[in-house]
């Protein structure tokens, strides 16, 4: 006769019976632990939340976003008023030497050397841009500007930021009374140019030079 049917001992067969089940919930419940261990139930492979430091810097980078650009549409922006000693401002050429007919792109930076945030009107009603040869100004942006607009930006610290779109010089000399005609070239084969920008009335202390073909 089998002893695993028929427990063999001095005790009644229903004490071994009820040692065998609670030795087999025992064994069952090990198995499940381990299981939970490894599964993870609601868990996948190659997906992990993402921790607390992580989820906060991206959070941060949504709300604060860097303007690396001058708006070209009318703008405000809230915060005390830059002091021109804090605005550094700099005249920019996409090339330092233009072959005939190649036309000079001018642009220009602005930067907050400041220790805090501050409000600057940087839009194109702001700016100007002044073209020189010797004494002489060949060419002015405001002499024959349209639709100019006002655009406030808030400059952060040791920020940067540059001319959305350059303005492209056709080499010709500038005045108000000459907008609606065709106006001369201005003398070329090799001759230099500097390019000067002021933002707000804060010009640019240095100026870029560049020369014509």
């Amino acid at each position: 006769m089998s002893t695993i049917k028929h427990p063999v001992g001095p005790q009644p067969s229903k004490v071994y019976w009820r040692r065998r089940l609670i030795v087999g919930l025992g064994a069952l419940a090990v198995i499940v632990i381990v299981a939970l261990i490894f599964l993870r139930p609601g868990s996948s492979k190659g997906s992990t939340a993402p921790t607390t430091s992580s989820a906060s810097a991206s959070a941060s980078k949504t709300a604060t976003p860097q303007s690396t650009t001058i708006p070209t549409t009318a703008a405000t922006a809230s915060g005390a008023a830059c002091k021109a000693a804090n605005v550094n401002v700099q005249a920019i050429t996409d090339a330092g030497s233009y072959a005939a007919g190649q036309l000079p792109q001018l642009s220009l930076s602005v930067t907050n050397t400041g220790p805090t945030a501050c409000k600057l009107n940087a839009g194109s009603a702001q700016q100007v841009f002044t073209i020189t040869s010797g004494t002489e100004v060949y060419w002015k942006s405001t002499d024959c500007q349209t639709s100019p607009v006002n655009a406030e930006i808030l400059l952060q610290p040791g920020k940067t930021i540059k001319s959305a779109t350059p303005i492209a010089w056709d080499r010709t000399r500038s005045d108000p009374k000459t907008c609606a005609a065709q106006r001369s070239q201005v003398p070329a084969g090799g001759a230099s140019y500097h390019l000067k920008v002021s933002v707000a009335g804060i010009a640019s202390t240095t100026t870029k030079q560049f020369t014509l073909n």
